[in-house]
């Protein structure tokens, strides 16, 4: 299996808290109009060009080999995206949620999770998965109808996909205060823990999200809300689901809310891990909106041809995660053509092994669903496992497996 690259290590010495006046954070006094969305200030430290800019209260402090790794994660995790549409074309996989163009938001805040953090995801969080050590041949088999996610939330901190839209981030504001309870908060002793809650803009709009809004409020829980806006609900664009930008909304509910240019892995990972920050010492919850670009479809059975422009989507092609990154790199030569075709290499191993890997898939079996719904033996679901195996038994063949 391929391995993963370094993390960056979190710098516990970075400003503060920024003040409600700094780019990118919640103003009381702010427009509750219809805002254009790329007019609003946003922390940006890596500039599509590929030039490093500062800003006033954050900073990435990883050198730059860390960010070869960041580039390293992101092309690998743009891969795994690759080969698992192609899988589905194929009919190998029932469905597949891309994640084309968002590489940086979420390689850059898993990369920023602490020892004892723990991911709530989505459906689409392949990138976030990768970085906390998924296998991806894993993803796959929820695809591909074999599983329910077959990794070990407890021991990878990262928790099974949820494909009811924001029902996650209710599940992540109770966690989080399970971890108050058990007085991981404000410590600084190395125990302290969070919990992060990943959402799309088209989330933003459930009763769940809002209401784990204000269960976190109230609680000061430790939970970082992130959201990808990838600028469409399926056919929906935020303009319609919203009157302000995303961000501003947590003012209302009461914690602090920032923008990050979410095709900038350096800003991503360097506003996460103030957010985690902030929930490990007792501050509470804080929303990260990244402002991204979902340059794929919604899922593989969506046509976005049919409700976005042609010109849009290059729009938003300049200003490509990936490509920023690797003409930094390449320009202070960190990197080179035989580490890029290196790294092309690894990919293509990483390719073949989601390809061989999931072919080999096993499916399965139905009677094994009884055994696996409930941890200690449930009397009724007992019964109907008794009558399942009797009902095989009676085509004659002990070996036989019913499955409709």
């Amino acid at each position: 299996m391929t391995q993963r690259g370094d993390a960056a290590e979190p710098d516990r010495a970075r400003p503060e808290s920024p003040g409600p006046e700094s780019p990118g954070a919640t103003s009381p006094g702010g427009s509750f109009g219809a805002v254009p969305r790329e007019t609003e200030p946003m922390v940006q430290l890596l500039a599509p060009s590929g030039e490093r800019v500062e800003h006033a209260h954050f900073r990435f402090d990883g050198d730059d080999r860390t960010i070869a790794g960041l580039l390293r994660d992101m092309v690998l995790a743009r891969r795994i995206d690759t080969e698992a549409t192609a899988l589905q074309r194929q009919g190998e996989l029932g469905l597949w949620s891309p994640l084309l163009g968002q590489e940086a938001a979420q390689v850059g805040s898993g990369r920023a999770f602490g020892p004892n953090d723990v991911a709530f995801p989505t459906y689409r969080e392949h990138g976030v998965a990768w970085a906390m050590g998924i296998d991806p041949l894993t993803l796959l088999g929820l695809f591909r109808g074999v599983s329910l996610g077959g990794w070990d939330p407890a021991e990878l901190r990262f928790n099974l996909y949820t494909v009811v839209i924001g029902s996650q981030t209710l599940h992540a504001t109770g966690y989080a205060m399970g971890i108050q309870r058990d007085g991981r908060v404000g410590n600084d002793d190395g125990t302290d823990a969070a919990t992060i809650a990943y959402f799309g803009d088209g989330a933003s709009s459930q009763g769940d999200v809002n209401e784990a809004f204000v269960f976190a409020a109230s609680a000061n829980a430790p939970v970082v809300f992130f959201c990808q806006n990838n600028q469409w609900a399926i056919s929906e664009p935020t303009s319609l689901q919203t009157r302000v930008p995303l961000y501003q909304r947590a003012h209302g509910f009461g914690f602090p809310g920032v923008r990050v240019d979410g095709n900038d892995v350096l800003a991503v990972h360097a506003v996460t891990e103030w957010a985690l920050r902030r929930a490990h010492a007792g501050e509470g919850p804080t929303l990260v909106e990244a402002y991204t670009y979902r340059m794929g479809a919604h899922t593989t059975s969506d046509d976005p041809s049919k409700y976005r422009e042609d010109d849009e989507l290059e729009h938003w092609r300049s200003r490509d995660p990936i490509d920023r990154v690797k003409t930094y790199l390449l320009g202070n030569q960190t990197i080179d053509q035989q580490w890029l075709d290196d790294l092309a290499a690894e990919s293509d191993r990483l390719a073949e092994h989601l390809r061989r890997g999931c072919r080999e898939l096993a499916d399965p079996s139905l009677a094994d669903s009884f055994t696996t719904t409930y941890a200690e033996e449930h009397a009724p679901l007992a019964a109907q496992a008794a009558e399942y195996a009797e009902y095989v038994a009676s085509f004659g063949d002990p070996d036989a497996e019913v499955t409709r």
